[in-house]
C-alpha cells in the first residue's frame, strides 16, 4: 500500500523526467514519462489544443493538460491569478496575456525541474509580473486572500489529499473570487489492478476519483455556485489497454459502466465569508 509521501515521490520523479521532454514526446505515452509504457504509436488522449489562445508559448506547452481552464476562468485585466501545478508555465503565460502589466500571475509546482524550466521561459519573454514558486499545493507558499482567480490543469488528480487542496484554494482566494479547474474524474470503478500501476497514476488515470466525490470536496471546502463548464469523455485506446489488461479484462472494461472524464469546474468563494468552521459565515 503506497503512502501519500510515496505517491508524491512518484509524481515528482515522473514529472522531473517530463520536464526534460517536448510536448511531442510527452504525447507519445499515456504516462508522459520516458518509458514507452504505451507502445510506439503517438496518442494524445487528454490534452486540448492551446495554440489558438492569446499568450500561448509553445516552449511552455508540454502537452500534459486535460482541458483549457484559462479559457473558462473569466480572468480580467489587473487580476492576480494562481496556477496550481504550473509546469513549464503554459497556463501562466496565457493568463498573463489577459491580466496585462497591472496584473500578476503566480505559478506553483513542487517539481524543481519544472520550476527551472518555467523561469527560463519567463526570462525569455521578459515578464516581470509572472513568478514561479516551488511548493506543495496542499500547503501553498501564498498568503491568504491573495488571488482573484485560481486555475489548474489536470493536476489535482495527482494529489493524494484532494480535500486539503480545495481548502487551500479557498484560503488563498479573495472573498468573492473564483476558480476554474480542469481535471480527470470517474464514473464507475476502474479495474482494481490499475490502482497499483505507477504509470497510470502519474498519467492521471488511477489517481482520479468519482465525480460526485470531487464535487462534494469542493462544496465541503466552502465554495458556492459550483458549475461544470465543460465535460468530455476520455477514451483509452486499446493499444494502451493491452499493457495492463488481458483480452478478457478489456472486454469486461469496455462493456462495463466506467467513464473516465475530463471536466472543467468553476466555483466561487462567498463574498462575505471567512474560513469554514470559524463561525462567521
Amino acid at each position: 500500500m503506497q503512502t501519500d509521501n510515496d505517491l508524491k515521490s512518484l509524481v515528482r520523479e515522473r514529472y522531473s523526467a517530463i520536464a526534460e521532454q517536448s510536448a511531442t514526446q510527452n504525447a507519445s505515452s499515456c504516462c508522459g514519462a520516458t518509458s514507452s509504457c504505451c507502445g510506439d504509436e503517438v496518442y494524445s488522449i487528454m490534452a486540448d489544443d492551446y495554440s489558438q489562445l492569446k499568450g500561448y508559448v509553445p516552449d511552455a506547452d508540454l502537452g500534459l493538460g486535460c482541458g483549457l481552464p484559462t479559457a473558462f476562468a473569466q480572468i480580467k485585466e489587473g487580476d492576480t491569478v494562481i496556477d496550481l501545478g504550473s509546469g513549464a508555465g503554459n497556463d501562466c503565460f496565457v493568463a498573463r496575456s489577459i491580466v496585462g502589466e497591472k496584473g500578476k500571475v503566480i505559478g506553483i509546482d513542487f517539481t524543481e525541474k519544472m520550476i527551472e524550466k518555467a523561469r527560463v521561459n519567463a526570462d525569455k519573454l521578459g515578464y516581470n509580473n509572472v513568478e514561479f514558486r516551488q511548493g506543495d499545493i496542499e500547503k501553498m507558499p501564498v498568503a491568504g486572500n491573495t488571488a482573484d482567480v485560481v486555475v489548474s490543469n489536470c493536476v489535482l488528480n495527482l494529489v493524494p489529499n484532494k480535500p486539503a487542496v480545495f481548502k487551500e484554494i479557498f484560503r488563498v482566494l479573495k472573498p468573492g473570487a473564483h476558480f476554474s479547474i480542469s481535471d480527470i474524474v470517474l464514473e464507475g470503478q476502474l479495474p482494481e489492478k490499475w490502482k497499483a500501476v505507477a504509470e497510470l497514476y502519474s498519467g492521471c488515470v488511477s489517481g482520479a476519483i468519482q465525480q460526485s466525490d470531487y464535487l462534494n470536496h469542493i462544496q465541503g471546502a466552502g465554495f458556492s455556485k459550483i458549475t461544470i463548464q465543460k465535460e468530455k469523455l476520455i477514451t483509452i485506446p486499446e493499444e494502451i489497454l493491452k499493457n495492463y489488461l488481458s483480452e478478457k479484462e478489456i472486454i469486461e472494461y469496455k462493456s462495463g459502466n466506467v467513464a473516465i472524464k475530463s471536466i472543467t469546474v468553476y466555483a466561487e468563494k462567498p463574498a462575505a465569508c471567512c474560513e469554514p468552521g470559524s463561525g462567521c459565515c
